[in-house]
Formats: structure tokens, C-alpha cells, sequence
């Protein structure tokens, strides 16, 4: 009597990333070289949790041996949610059985990890499990340094195409306030903007899991565009992560109390035109100083996700899915995929599960890193050495046509706890100065 699987059935929930495809190949071979026959589940889990078993896909080597090479998904995507009604819960599972499926990959990110963990529940050893981590944002929770696949795809395509803005910007003297995607973590932004070296960058940590108020964010832009300007230059980049939307004060911004959201209760933050509304807030700001600056907003997000991958993430995700075969076929379940030091390791749904949340763990840049305070110390933007600096600080209330003091009472309050500061690095400080657009190696530099 074979020891093989009867049928092992993918799916892939959630939003595109660079890499889906790569997975679903090596998956479909190692699977079927395991004896097994492997099925498509169309469009995630939006059918099977209804009991509708006739969107599926035969997958055979012949039909994925060269999908790897291509963006989106070749079995569709979703984000139908199982998990909020035990029914959909229990028609899926059903729906594996009469597909004969005892093997199931599923593909996605924090919420399609979660719906997996709830099948494998559910089906009770009737069906083995196995999740494969995916998402642009890099915000689960893997071993510190491991991204998630699509992430390094996505940084390496939202830099080519940041580098044009720059270099837009810097010709037609203008601001560009580029909003990229990353709905709870910074990664993607921070990566985009420090990889670019762009002004400034933006992002949900730095603010410590507080509301935001939405002035802060303007004269933390406003504050930019004057030390900028104070040095001969009016144009600029600030990339900003969508995700602060989600922190926002409602009482400040109430514009987005009533967005719609998806089937996991996220706010959809491609729908609100962030950008847009920063932008005019921003040229607000600069009018009280009789300051003027042209400002194009714009979203970069949709352009990265369905990208044919670099190499890193075909190989990195051949890798995965090749794992996520064997480690079924051997008789595991009930882990996320991961790839440690070249080798693979399991990480067990029980142990990566948010006991708070129910969820699985939010990876968040860590601001306290080395990495952050040299992307930090790069930007240009307002910082407490520029308030200890008189000299300095002359300069920017100068630009902006108001007194020291005023200029003092007004933005301080953005430096009192400066996550980016680093004592005594001076060499970063100067070349900050130089970007700005001065050579003078002699200027006072705190």
C-alpha cells in the first residue's frame, strides 16, 4: 500500500507579491515527484469556504516548469476569509476531503497564516498543513535578518522607480511625497528610502504605537522642506508608509472613519489618497510663512507586487516551496515555512501565534538598530542637534521669515525624543550637510 499522498492542493490568499509563482512550481514538482497529484485552488480560499470544489487546477510539471520566471499568481489570489464564520471553517475542510486533498500549501501573509492555522485545526490531522510566508511589507514575524519572500523584489523595483523621482524632483525643483505600501510595519519604505537615499522617510515606528496627529506629520514635512530650502535646495523626496494612517488620531482625521475595509477588517489604505491630503495640508503650512512649493503625491505600491522577481526571491522561493512539499510529504504539519542559515526550519503555528491577537506576530523595524539610526541620520529633516545649534537654527527661521524663538516654539516639540539620534557622529553630520547642498567642511556641525 503506497505511504504517498493521496492529493496536495495550493492556494494563495491575500495581495500579490514577486515570488508566488516560483513557490507554486517548485512546490507542484517536489509534490508530484513525491507520487502525489497536485491541485490549484482558485482564487484562495473565496471558493472552497462556500463548498464549491470546481475552481481548482490540475498542475502537472509541464504546465508550471517555467512560471517561475513571472509575476502575479497563475492560480488566482483572494482575500476571502474562512475564519469569520465557523461554517466557511468547516466547508473548506469538507471541501479538501471530497477533493481528496490530504496535503495543503497555502501561500500568504499574517492573515492567510492565521486562516491556515484555523483549517489545520479543524481538520484534526485529516489534512496536513503547511504556510508559506509572503508579503512586500517583510513584517512577519521570521528570524531577525530573513525577509519575507516579494520583499526584496518590491525594495529592488520601488528604488529604480524613486530614483527617476529624484532625479525628477531635483530638475523641475519640486517635492514628490511618495506613499508606498506597508500596512503595519515600515520595512518597505524605510528599505525604498534608504536604499534611494532619499530626503526623508517616514514610518510607523518611530511613533511608538501612538496616535499620530495629523499636524505632526505636516511639520514634520514642512520642517524638512525649510532645512532643505535653508541650504539652496527646494526640491525633495519624502517616502511615507501608508501605515501611519492606521495610527492616526480619529479625532485629527476623521476623513478615513468611514473607508471600507476588507474581509480581515483592514482599513483598505490604497483607497484613502494619504498623499493627496498631506500634500494640501503641507502647502497650507507653507503659506503661513509666505513659502511656496510645488508638491506632486503619489502611490507606489500596485507597480511592485506583481513584478516578475529577481533572482534572489525565484531562488529563495524555490526554496520554500520545494520545503513546504517535503515537509508534508515526510508527515509534518502545522508550521510556516522558513529557511535559517541555508537549512530548513519549522515554525510551529502554536509558537508564532500572538496570544493577545490570536494572530501571528507583527515583525516592526526596530528603531533602536544600527541600521535605522544610519537610515535616520541620512535623512533630512529636523533633529535636536539643529535646536542646539544657534547658528543652525538662524538659518531655518531665516527661510521661514519667523523669529529663533518662534521658530523654536513651533517645531521643537518634533525633536523631543528623537529616535535617529546618535551622539558624536559628526562624519554623518557633515556629509548631511554636504547632500544638503554645501561643501563647506568648516560649517558648525553638532
Amino acid at each position: 500500500m503506497s505511504t504517498f499522498p493521496k492529493r496536495t492542493a495550493i492556494l494563495v490568499g491575500g495581495g500579490p507579491a514577486p515570488g508566488i509563482n516560483s513557490v507554486i512550481g517548485a512546490a507542484t514538482i517536489r509534490a508530484i515527484l513525491s507520487g502525489s497529484e497536485v491541485i490549484g485552488l482558485k482564487d484562495g480560499f473565496k471558493w472552497i469556504m462556500r463548498g464549491d470544489i470546481s475552481h481548482v487546477m490540475t498542475l502537472t510539471i509541464d504546465s508550471i516548469s517555467r512560471i517561475h520566471f513571472r509575476g502575479g499568481s497563475h492560480i488566482g489570489i483572494s482575500r476571502d476569509n474562512p475564519t469569520k464564520d465557523k461554517k466557511y471553517l468547516e466547508n473548506a475542510v469538507s471541501s479538501l476531503l471530497r477533493l481528496n486533498v490530504d496535503q495543503l500549501i497555502t501561500i500568504g501573509g499574517d492573515d492567510t497564516a492565521f486562516s491556515a492555522y484555523r483549517i489545520e485545526q479543524v481538520a484534526d490531522g485529516r489534512v496536513r498543513v503547511a504556510h508559506v510566508p509572503k508579503t512586500i511589507d517583510n513584517d512577519l514575524d521570521l528570524p531577525e535578518a530573513i525577509s519575507t519572500f516579494g520583499f526584496q523584489t518590491a525594495r529592488h523595483l520601488g528604488v529604480d522607480i524613486i530614483k527617476n523621482i529624484m532625479t525628477d524632483a531635483k530638475t523641475t525643483s519640486r517635492w514628490y511625497f511618495v506613499v508606498t505600501m506597508g500596512r503595519k510595519a515600515g520595512h518597505l519604505a524605510l528599505g525604498i528610502g534608504k536604499s534611494a537615499g532619499t530626503t526623508l522617510t517616514l514610518i510607523p515606528e518611530e511613533f511608538d504605537g501612538k496616535n499620530i496627529k495629523l499636524d505632526q506629520l505636516v511639520d514634520l514635512l514642512v520642517g524638512a522642506i525649510i532645512k532643505r530650502r535653508s541650504y539652496g535646495r527646494s526640491d525633495g523626496v519624502a517616502i511615507i508608509a501608508e501605515g501611519l494612517v492606521e495610527l492616526m488620531d480619529p479625532n485629527e482625521f476623521k476623513q478615513i472613519m468611514n473607508i471600507e475595509r476588507d474581509e480581515h477588517n483592514n482599513i483598505r489604505l490604497a483607497e484613502i489618497n494619504f498623499g493627496e491630503i498631506l500634500k494640501g495640508r503641507v502647502q497650507e503650512r507653507l503659506t503661513s510663512f509666505n513659502l511656496k512649493s510645488t508638491i506632486v503625491a503619489k502611490n507606489i505600491g500596485y507597480e511592485l507586487r506583481c513584478a516578475d522577481p529577481i533572482p534572489y526571491d525565484m531562488e529563495y522561493c524555490r526554496d520554500l516551496g520545494f520545503m513546504a512539499a517535503k515537509f508534508l510529504t515526510d508527515g509534518g504539519s502545522g508550521a510556516l515555512v522558513s529557511i535559517q542559515d541555508g537549512k530548513f526550519v519549522p515554525l510551529y503555528f502554536k509558537k508564532i501565534i500572538d496570544p493577545k491577537t490570536k494572530r501571528m506576530r507583527i515583525r516592526m523595524v526596530d528603531i533602536e538598530s544600527e541600521t535605522y539610526h544610519v537610515a535616520h541620520r541620512y535623512m533630512i529633516r529636523l533633529k535636536k542637534e539643529d535646536f542646539a545649534d544657534a547658528h543652525e537654527l538662524a538659518k531655518y527661521a531665516a527661510t521661514a521669515g519667523i523669529s529663533l524663538d518662534e521658530f523654536r516654539k513651533q517645531f521643537e516639540y518634533l525633536v523631543q525624543s528623537d529616535v535617529g539620534d546618535l551622539s558624536g557622529d559628526d562624519g554623518v553630520a557633515i556629509l548631511e550637510k554636504e547632500t544638503n547642498g554645501t561643501n563647506n567642511k568648516s560649517s558648525n556641525v553638532k
